[in-house]
């Protein structure tokens, strides 16, 4: 019986550490082409805390998991402004919009 109650007790214990509360932002981009999808959904996989990034190119919008224990909103739509592009009120970084391919380059502000 004791072994019994220590296993549950270990099992919940465990689960415990492993269960993660992730949460869901969208983020509207400044996204043209596929290039654009590539580029930002593996700038973000670098990002910490974010579990995974979708972006649909045709609404521009970017869908990130992310892990608010590790990363705010804040850093994470900073996080894409640094990959070139504009991430909802925030304008793209001249320098990283500069090194993007031409496909990509259409004017942000349509």
């Amino acid at each position: 019986m004791k072994k019994l109650i220590s296993a549950i007790f270990l099992l919940f214990f465990t689960t415990g550490i492993h269960a993660q509360s992730n949460d869901t932002l969208m983020i509207k981009t400044s996204a043209v082409c596929e290039t654009c999808k590539e580029t930002i959904e593996k700038y973000l996989s670098y990002e910490k805390g974010v579990r995974s990034s979708l972006l649909d190119v045709d609404s521009k919008m970017l869908t990130v998991v992310y892990d608010p224990k590790k990363t705010e909103p804040a850093k994470i739509r900073l996080a894409v402004t640094k990959s070139g592009y504009n991430a909802d009120s925030l304008k793209a970084d001249p320098k990283a919009f500069n090194r993007l391919p031409g496909c990509c380059k259409k004017p942000h502000d349509e």
